[in-house]
């Protein structure tokens, strides 16, 4: 018996109610079981063949909204009646029609389903009865004649063979990318281990001050900016741009701080997929600084003006630049006057837009790139 014709049957009577699942098979009364997997000679207009299990569900369930029948079929893992297909189908298994383009016949053979002995054959069966021997053997032959229709398309091997695609350069790009993590886990470890080792050779008796100073910086990378409000990024905004992505003028932000202005900042890559996470320290007092500070000072950012290195421990900002990373915010409407000096030093130009702030976090990101990129020089 085809199921597909059986289900029908079902339906026209108004029978549905005896159809009862058991594991992995329906049985309809006590007269016939199928596999819930078997395809059913309905095809779809995609060209797949529903199975038993779609089709039962459907059946149970026309009466809900098409999306919520979706729905409640793929949280159960049903394969849905597609929206093409839902009219017609409904129709054919109704009895409103009698055929249908999209039924292709299949052969299927009787598979009755004998009850024990000892069990009233108007009883349906439960999950706990034992099939006969007779009822093995038919479930044996479906089953034969199921895997005897399988078409194997791909093996396990073959599923993992892709044409004209090489995944070579993932592999070296992922392998790449572990080796700079190594990297910086190294030349985190280096600096933790150099600034104990300062610390610990002056002692901790020298004055609340700089056992504060001490403690704030240790081993930790420096990153200094101007404390001149005339600059794109101050002590106040620079949190929100490296670590957020976003631009807050300085007069804005001189508002909202609570307490004055910060000695230091500490900010990280957030939006990082990396492990560990470099800390960095910020400040904007340069003078403040010691010579085993100035060992820590990675970068900078620049006014544009020969006066912000005045006193500095360099012979000249061609020593700077070739010991310390330079960067220089402008706004990408500025006028070319306003880079003039600094289009004369090793230092990376960073422009952002005025109004846009959803591209500012592209402009953070170039600046992780390129400290990143000089952190690791430093480590080699």
């Amino acid at each position: 018996m085809d199921p597909l014709t059986l289900l029908r049957e079902y339906t026209i009577r108004n029978a549905l109610d005896k159809i009862v699942r058991v594991n992995d098979e329906y049985r309809f009364g006590t007269d016939y079981s199928f596999p819930a997997a078997i395809e059913t000679a309905y095809r779809s207009k995609h060209g797949s063949r529903y199975t038993l299990e779609t089709l039962i569900y459907f059946i149970t369930n026309y009466h809900l909204k098409h999306v919520d029948y979706m729905q409640n079929a793929r949280a159960l893992r049903i394969p849905p009646v597609t929206l093409p297909d839902r009219k017609a189908l409904l129709d054919y298994l109704t009895g409103k029609i009698k055929s249908s383009d999209s039924i292709l016949p299949l052969d299927f053979p009787n598979i009755p389903h004998v009850a024990p002995a000892n069990v009233d054959r108007n009883l349906e069966l439960d999950g706990n009865e034992f099939p006969t021997l007779d009822g093995l053997v038919n479930e044996k032959k479906s089953i034969e004649l199921i895997m005897a229709r399988e078409k194997p398309i791909k093996d396990r091997q073959g599923m993992l063979v892709s044409k004209g695609r090489d995944f070579y350069s993932v592999l070296t790009s992922a392998m790449k990318r572990d080796e700079e993590r190594q990297r910086m886990e190294a030349l985190q470890r280096k600096d933790n281990i150099v600034a104990k080792n300062r610390i610990e050779s002056r002692g901790m008796g020298l004055g609340e001050e700089t056992t504060k100073m001490r403690k704030i910086g240790e081993g930790v990378p420096i990153i200094l900016v101007p404390s001149a409000f005339s600059t794109l990024i101050t002590i106040y905004n620079v949190k929100e741009f490296l670590e957020d992505g976003v631009f807050i003028p300085t007069d804005v932000k001189v508002k909202q701080v609570k307490g004055g202005k910060p000695d230091c900042v500490t900010v990280q890559k957030k939006f990082s997929r990396d492990r560990v996470v470099t800390a960095y320290e910020v400040r904007d007092k340069p003078s403040v600084l010691k010579s085993e500070d100035w060992d820590r000072v990675v970068a900078v950012f620049v006014l544009g003006k020969e006066w912000q290195f005045k006193d500095w421990p360099f012979k000249d900002h061609v020593e700077i630049f070739n010991k310390i990373l330079g960067f220089y915010m402008r706004f990408e409407d500025d006028s070319v006057e306003s880079a003039k000096n600094v289009k004369q030093w090793n230092v990376k130009i960073i422009s952002i837009s005025k109004n846009k702030r959803h591209q500012d976090r592209a402009a953070a990101l170039e600046v992780w790139d390129k400290l990143e990129e000089f952190m690791r020089s430093r480590s080699r």
